[in-house]
C-alpha cells in the first residue's frame, strides 16, 4: 500500500461514505494502520463485509440534517472528518429530479457534515477533507449533476479553508481521476471507454482506492500544516495532458 508515513495514534477520524469497497473504505483502513481510531458511515445498514469488525460503523444519509447532527452530538471528539458520500448515475443525471438528488447528496451533505462537525474540528485544531472528482474540471454529458457537485465541492473547499483558519481547521480536498470503484463499474463496462482512458492518462492505467489514501493521509498530517484551501489531483496525469 502507498502510505504517507504518518502517526495518527490517539486521533478520532470520521470518513463519511466510506460503507462499500472504494476510495472511502481505503482511506479508512489507512488511518486505521496509522493508529487512528476510526468511525466511518454510509447509507446501507451495515458497511461491507471485510470491514464490519474493523471499523465502528453508523448508518447515515447526509440529506438528513436531524440524523448528522445526532451523529456529530454523539461524537464530542474529531481530529479529521472526510468527506466522500457521493452519487452518479451515468447517462441518468439529466433528469431534474435526479439532478436535484445527486447535488443534495454530493454537494449539500458535504456542508451538512462540515458545518456540524466544525466545533469538534475546532477544538482539535484539526483537518477537514472533501474528496472532489476531476470531473470538476471536464465536461461530463453523461454526468452533469455529478460533475456541477464536485465543481462546487473543490469551490466550496476554497471557502471554507477561508472562512475556518481562524478557527485552526485546515480545509482541503483531493481531486481524484479515473478510480476502479464500484461507482465506476458501469462506465468500466464500456470497453472504448476503459481503452481510451488508459490512453490518455500517462501513467497508463485507472487508479485504484488505494492511490487516494496515501494523499489524504499527507494532508491530514503535520507534513501538510502550512496547508489549506488546496485541490490536488490524483489522476496519474490525466488532466495535464
Amino acid at each position: 500500500m502507498h502510505q504517507v508515513s504518518a502517526a495518527f495514534e490517539g486521533q478520532r477520524v470520521l470518513v463519511i461514505g466510506a460503507s462499500r469497497a472504494g476510495i472511502g473504505a481505503a482511506i479508512a483502513r489507512a488511518f486505521q494502520d496509522a493508529g487512528a481510531e476510526v468511525t466511518i458511515t454510509g447509507v446501507e445498514a451495515a458497511p461491507a463485509p471485510e470491514d464490519a469488525a474493523r471499523f465502528a460503523y453508523r448508518q447515515l444519509d447526509v440529506t438528513d440534517g436531524a440524523a448528522v447532527e445526532a451523529l456529530s452530538a454523539a461524537m464530542p471528539r474529531l481530529d479529521v472528518l472526510v468527506n466522500g458520500a457521493a452519487i452518479t448515475a451515468r447517462g441518468e443525471e439529466m433528469a431534474p429530479e435526479f439532478f436535484s438528488k445527486v447535488v443534495d447528496i454530493n454537494l449539500t451533505g458535504t456542508m451538512r457534515c462540515a458545518l456540524a462537525f466544525r466545533p469538534q474540528l475546532a477544538e482539535a485544531k484539526g483537518s477537514l477533507i472533501n474528496i472532489a472528482s476531476m470531473y470538476a474540471g471536464f465536461g461530463s454529458p453523461k454526468n452533469p449533476a455529478y460533475g456541477a457537485s464536485k465543481a462546487a465541492v473543490q469551490q466550496l473547499t476554497k471557502s471554507l479553508a477561508i472562512a475556518w483558519a481562524e478557527d485552526g481547521i485546515r480545509v482541503n480536498a483531493v481531486v481524484p481521476g479515473f478510480i476502479v470503484t464500484a461507482q465506476s463499474a458501469r462506465s468500466r463496462e464500456d470497453a472504448t471507454h476503459v481503452a481510451n482512458v488508459n490512453a490518455r492518462t500517462p501513467l497508463g492505467r485507472w487508479g485504484q482506492p488505494e492511490d487516494i489514501a496515501g494523499p489524504v493521509l499527507f494532508l491530514a498530517s503535520e507534513a501538510a500544516a502550512f496547508m489549506t484551501g488546496a485541490c490536488i489531483p490524483v489522476d496519474g496525469g490525466y488532466s495535464v495532458v
